[in-house]
């Protein structure tokens, strides 16, 4: 037996002693489908046969989201970030490039002789030029000696002081803004505890500030303060735009690229990677400047809407999203149906009637394995099946893993596994980088001990994510139970929230935020409806909460619900009234969700084209060029000719709690299961 194997752990280079075979995985499929996450129930299922095709998120474009703010204002990009003017670099480039261009063709002695006559131009330059305005200005609030003095630094590069005192901030400020635009910032002002003015020539390597203030704030020469924004304040809020990257990639380059520390960085929400996204960010101590330039940097990203503000942003700090979607190449489920009538039909029900207010698909990943089955074995604490599934081999994973989780399954070695496994798939990274470590026991694996550090290496909020998963999953489950079971109606058991609260943001049993779009039981409370609830008509289905499983909410008190819970969780070893757990981050509180959900400002519109590329809504980016080239009232929408094919675009708001793909669903009465190509008939 080799040393390695001796010490307990596996040598990188050797395979291991005992063949280990691959281990099963259980696959249904290649995509995780709409019924294996509990989603198979339409509102309107009379007319279910009814509805339409189409192809979603064809382009990014395809897909504009904007946030809605708290005060009900919808995030757009109404610029570019601020005109930082060319940077010092890149006035040296083009000076260099002048002077090349002007040295090309000559002889040395030509050369030679045009560099002395620049040096001698150089030296002949004035030190500096006082206009007869500014002049005038400076006269105003000191005298004639005092500017005599001034103007005699340049000559003796001493320094001297104001017999003029200056009481008035204002005007101390002022004469500051004017010394340093009159002499071109060519001398250093320093206010003394007498309040008169010490002055010297500003030194090439001296960039100190005395004062606090003025350390903070950019001042340009016309005394503007940071860039028209105002005078610094602790957070520095500004609009993301973004296409094809995720809320927390954006959140993680700019804050490798500041050097910051990620928790500076705040957001209300995140958004989808797949589509063209506006949502704020708020960076603490945040300069506009060096924030703004990190435009020419960033792919796919602009950075604008700079504002100082006195509080951050965090999770939670917003009351919904807009969303405008494209549908390309629509076709009715009966082609004998005009398509024009049915998506009319369709719009009609959706707006007057809403949809069940599902966990969408990417609630659950977009592998073939779910990751609600991650949350079983979490919840289990079986570390060991957690970790198989994550390293398994899938019809659907990230392209370049293919090979480490083929390596994985044949040899189980962490260290070979990991050289092939890529950083960017992070659980498989945090959790072979821990097993590497690891001593085997003499059965030639690792314990449970082992396989437990290595889950809790993945980040924190990607592991709460499995936990989370599997109670949507629950939930789906359940709410499709009670719409096959009572549709629409109230019924006698039913849960309400005891308070009017919008949807916040779960907080875990350790107080830190998680990013989730529920109404949590730390801020609200439940309670069933009774016989005279019924009776009097005051609640609608409109108002009726499910719980997610949890040890600190109410479950329905409808026997045939609680049924529902209970049963199918026992498939699954669980029990819905035991969720505390030994690790305490995946005991879970549980919390509520409105069973219904129904779009605010809905409206469509009916597009005929011929290109299958052709754009059809213009981005916040395109309009915002557009409107600097000085076309004002551009629409959203872009017109077309007529065309053989139909696309529809769709226009909605929905609250945090809500995802799009569901009110999508019920409105073409479609299966979601393959989010991102075509939606397939929902029959």
């Amino acid at each position: 037996m080799t040393e390695s194997v001796n010490s307990g752990k596996r040598a990188s280079e050797a395979a291991p002693s005992i063949d280990h075979k691959r281990v099963k995985i259980d696959r249904t499929g290649k995509v995780v489908e709409e019924k294996q996450v509990g989603i198979t129930q339409y509102i309107n299922e009379e007319n279910r046969s009814g509805g339409f095709y189409g192809s979603i998120k064809q382009r990014y474009c395809d897909f504009l989201v904007n946030e809605i703010d708290l005060s009900n204002n919808v995030v757009h990009l109404v610029d570019e970030g601020i005109n930082l003017g060319k940077t010092k670099r890149e006035r040296n480039l083009e000076k260099r490039q002048e002077e090349r261009s002007e040295l090309q063709g000559k002889t040395a002695e030509e050369v030679e002789r045009i560099k002395e006559q620049k040096k001698q131009e150089l030296e002949q330059q004035p030190k500096y030029e006082l206009s007869s305005e500014d002049k005038e200005k400076l006269l105003k609030l000191i005298t004639e000696a005092e500017l005599n003095q001034i103007e005699s630094l340049f000559n003796s590069g001493d320094k001297m002081e104001t017999q003029t005192k200056f009481e008035d901030k204002q005007t101390r400020t002022t004469l500051h803004q004017l010394l340093r635009q009159a002499f071109q910032s060519k001398l250093e002002t320093v206010t003394t505890p007498e309040n008169t003015f010490r002055i010297a020539l500003a030194r090439n390597n001296s960039a100190r500030r005395r004062n606090p203030q003025e350390s903070i704030n950019h001042v340009d020469e016309n005394g503007v303060v940071n860039y028209g924004l105002g005078p610094f304040k602790n957070y520095l809020h500004f609009t993301v735009y973004k296409e094809n990257r995720e809320t927390m990639e954006v959140a993680s380059t700019i804050s490798k690229f500041l050097r910051i520390p990620s928790k500076n960085i705040g957001y209300a929400g995140t958004k989808d990677r797949r589509g063209v996204t506006c949502q704020r960010f708020s960076i603490s101590k945040g300069k506009v400047a060096r924030v703004s330039s990190l435009n020419k940097g960033l792919k796919n990203v602009v950075l604008g809407g700079f504002t100082y503000e006195d509080l951050p942003l965090g999770l939670g700090d917003l009351k919904g999203n807009e969303f405008v979607i494209t549908i390309r190449d629509v076709k009715p489920f009966n082609d004998k149906d005009s398509v024009e009538t049915i998506i009319e039909k369709c719009f009609n029900s959706l707006q007057q009637k809403g949809f069940i207010n599902y966990y969408g698909m990417q609630r659950f990943g977009t592998f073939s394995i779910s990751t609600h089955e991650l949350g079983i074995k979490i919840l289990q604490e079986d570390w060991k099946g957690a970790v198989d599934l994550v390293l398994s081999e899938q019809e659907i994973v990230a392209p370049e893993s293919i090979d480490a989780r083929a390596c994985w399954a044949e040899t189980r070695n962490p260290s070979l596994t990991l050289k092939k496994m890529p950083r960017r798939c992070t659980a498989e990274y945090s959790i072979l980088s821990v097993l590497e470590k690891e001593r085997l026991d003499k059965n030639e694996d690792y314990g449970s001990n082992s396989y437990f550090k290595s889950i809790m290496a993945i980040p924190r909020n990607l592991r709460i994510m499995y936990a989370h998963a599997y109670q949507s999953y629950i939930w789906n489950l359940v709410v499709s139970k009670r719409f096959e079971m009572f549709g629409m109606d109230v019924q006698v058991g039913d849960l309400v929230l005891v308070q009017n609260e919008a949807p916040a943001q779960e907080k875990d049993v350790d107080g830190e935020d998680f990013e989730e779009d529920v109404v949590t039981s730390k801020f609200v409370r439940a309670r069933p409806l009774t016989e005279e609830d019924i009776a009097a008509s005051t609640y609608t289905i409109y108002d009726i909460v499910l719980p997610t499983p949890g040890f600190d909410i109410l479950y329905p008190t409808n026997e045939k619900l609680m049924q529902v819970y209970t049963e199918v969780m026992a498939k699954d070893g669980l029990d819905p009234l035991k969720m505390n757990r030994r690790v305490r981050e995946f005991s879970l509180a549980g919390s509520y969700r409105h069973i219904m959900g129904k779009p605010t400002n809905l409206s469509y519109k009916i597009v005929k084209y011929d290109d299958p590329n052709e754009p059809m809504v213009r981005t916040d980016l395109e309009l915002t060029r557009l409107k600097k080239d000085g076309e004002e009232n551009v629409a959203r929408e872009i017109d077309h000719q007529e065309g053989e094919r139909t696309g529809v675009v769709l226009t909605m708001q929905l609250p945090v709690s809500s995802y799009a793909t569901m009110a999508l669903r019920e409105f073409m009465k479609a299966d979601t299961s393959r989010f991102g190509d075509v939606f397939s008939s929902g029959k």
